[in-house]
């Protein structure tokens, strides 16, 4: 939470269970995933919350995943820019959502902006990056990276999205 003052009551209790979402080895098989499947000089972040949405947060790499799924030339974000501007990142994390919805990923699926940038949703982020490699595992059209098992079929991610969303004990 970037911009706003510390949580209290009931709004403290509501983030704190949003946080215990969060699942660090899915952390882990995501960035690996990405940095596989973008085939590009992507620095890999340091373990943990914050530097994965640090990594995130610009919305380049989220820019340069949703074009490495598709055939060259056919890519959704034609021009990907390292902008420190803030209003320039959301539109690229935007971008990105915009793309993936189009490429297939359910908008149930989807995060908001606010959940990257803000950092009020980490848990959200993963499952839309989930969402994405389950898809492109899907499609039979030579873009997909990486190991198929990493990712559930997009059927069992619905049947598997109550357990997804709910806390870990």
């Amino acid at each position: 939470m970037a911009n706003r003052g510390p949580s209290y009551g009931l709004s403290r209790e509501v983030q704190e269970k949003i946080e215990q979402k969060y699942d660090a080895d899915l952390e882990n098989k995501l960035v690996d995933w990405i940095i596989l499947q973008c085939a590009e000089d992507i620095e890999h972040p340091p373990p943990g919350r914050a530097h994965f949405q640090k990594w995130l947060m610009d919305g380049t790499v989220l820019c340069k995943l949703i074009n490495s799924l598709y055939p060259p030339g056919q890519e959704p974000i034609p021009k990907i820019s390292e902008s420190k501007m803030a209003f320039k990142q959301m539109e690229q994390i935007s971008q990105f959502l915009k793309a993936a919805e189009t490429y297939g990923v359910r908008t149930t699926d989807i995060f908001q902006t606010v959940d990257l940038w803000e950092g009020k949703d980490m848990a959200a982020v993963q499952r839309t990056l989930m969402a994405l490699g389950s898809v492109a595992v899907t499609k039979d059209d030579g873009c997909y990276r990486g190991e198929p098992s990493w990712f559930h079929s997009p059927q069992d991610l619905a049947l598997l999205a109550p357990q997804l969303s709910s806390p870990k004990q």
